[in-house]
């Protein structure tokens, strides 16, 4: 495919592929034209799972999960179809996490099974080789150097060589003037992992960096504009935990860091990339992972449709629905090419600005997916007895629901319509199991 796909073109696409079925709460009630005609020959699809809101509530395991992965291995705990968990979870290594799934749902998962909110950015090797400037919780380091950077700098690091920086808490001001305690290289980008514990440290830290140009011990004069590369993981608002209502997420620290740079700059933070759900290149880096474990299970043709289960109408019904008219659009732009000038390399673009132009594997000769249906579960953030789907997918945000996506991303209401709505995730299973011509067993 020649040329990019801008952000606006993506969004102006005029592919209307999401099949409403919103008040489906089982999966008798699916419309008898959607069921689909394998009856003999099974269908060939990948499965997609969020995690927290579907599969557990912070460290407790919803009951369905177990119930519903007791049907999607075999005999021997190998799985029965492609299996990929796609989280906007950030503060772990896979193997951590494909662990304590493991442990969660009583079933072997790999660490290749398992897709964090920062996965993607193995991919993005052009800044692999720059110092950056990193933020997070947990192992941020060795995470930064899992997906390939190669020299990392924390923000306590940065702390520490410029003590009179974090100012905010009385406490841990400096009781006398001390001088930077190491001399660190300039940074030349920033790599936002997931929400911080020290949320004011962070804040004016890498504010600090980016008006300087990556210089913090120097003094501002005027601010560097455009600043050096800002790379973010997760942009979800909010998440679900064992708390009665949803928590702060990444996409609110996100929020703070924006509005705080362009008050004093007056100038738009500006993102180098955006990863993690609902960009089109996290499920790029998703479906490639389901072709692998679709290799593993020895199918030797393509895998043909995705399913994305969630429970957060804003990340991961948003993104799956947008992903699903990235794969018509695709799909379409590549039989026209193939008919007219044969096998073109292609790309993978992500909706949001300037997130690169970055090849996740396969060219005119890889067959993608014919589409990705997304299942709303209620779960997690979305629950049918307090929250109302829009009845009109083209009525706009302020009549009928406060946009929780980030600010780059253009509000689409019918992307926030699922194809399905289930209880919950054995429901969303069996569902998917009916249509495509599996047996239950």
């Amino acid at each position: 495919m020649a040329g990019v796909f801008s952000r606006l073109n993506m969004f102006k696409l005029g592919w209307r592929c999401v099949k409403l079925s919103r008040k489906m709460m089982n999966r008798a009630a699916a419309p008898a034209q959607t069921m689909r005609r394998y009856s003999t020959d099974r269908g060939l699809f990948g499965l997609l799972f969020d995690i927290d809101g579907v599969l557990v509530r912070g460290r407790t395991p919803i009951p369905a999960a177990k119930q519903c992965f007791r049907n999607l291995v075999d005999g021997n705990g190998n799985f029965k179809v492609p299996v990929v968990f796609v989280t906007n979870a950030g503060n772990s290594m896979r193997q951590t996490k494909a662990e304590q799934l493991s442990h969660l749902l009583e079933v072997e998962v790999s660490p290749e099974q398992v897709m964090l909110s920062h996965s993607p950015l193995r991919v993005f090797t052009q800044f692999h080789d720059m110092c950056v400037l990193v933020s997070g919780q947990g192992p941020v380091v060795d995470v930064a150097h899992n997906v390939g950077f190669k020299n990392v700098v924390t923000i306590d690091t940065l702390r520490e060589a410029y003590p009179l920086l974090d100012m905010v808490d009385h406490n841990r001001r400096p009781k006398e003037i001390i001088p930077p305690s190491k001399d660190l290289p300039p940074i030349e980008a920033v790599v936002l992992f997931g929400e911080p514990i020290r949320w004011e440290t962070n804040l004016q830290l890498i504010t600090d960096v980016l008006l300087s140009n990556g210089r913090p011990g120097n003094p501002v004069t005027s601010p560097h504009y455009p600043h050096i590369p800002v790379l973010a993981c997760n942009m979800d608002l909010l998440w679900m935990a064992e708390a009665k209502n949803p928590r702060f997420g990444h996409g609110m620290f996100l929020v703070c860091l924006e509005n705080i740079y362009k008050k004093i700059t007056g100038c738009e933070l500006k993102y180098e990339a955006l990863i993690g759900k609902p960009s089109v290149v996290t499920y790029n880096y998703a479906e490639l992972l389901i072709r692998q474990q679709a290799e593993n299970l020895g199918w030797t043709q393509p895998v043909e449709r995705l399913y994305a289960i969630g429970d957060n109408p804003m990340a991961d019904i948003y993104g799956a629905n947008l992903y699903n008219r990235y794969l018509k659009a695709i799909n379409c732009t590549r039989a026209q090419a193939q008919a007219h000038v044969g096998d073109i390399p292609y790309e993978v673009f992500d909706d949001a600005k300037r997130s690169g132009e970055v090849s996740v594997g396969g060219s005119f000769e890889h067959r993608l997916p014919e589409g990705c249906s997304s299942i709303l579960v209620c779960t997690g953030v979305y629950n049918h007895d307090q929250q109302d789907l829009p009845s009109d997918p083209e009525q706009t945000v302020t009549e009928q629901q406060i946009f929780h996506g980030h600010r780059d991303f253009c509000f689409d209401p019918s992307l926030t319509q699922p194809s399905f709505v289930v209880q919950d995730v054995r429901e969303g299973v069996e569902l998917v199991f009916q249509l495509e011509g599996w047996p239950l067993e």
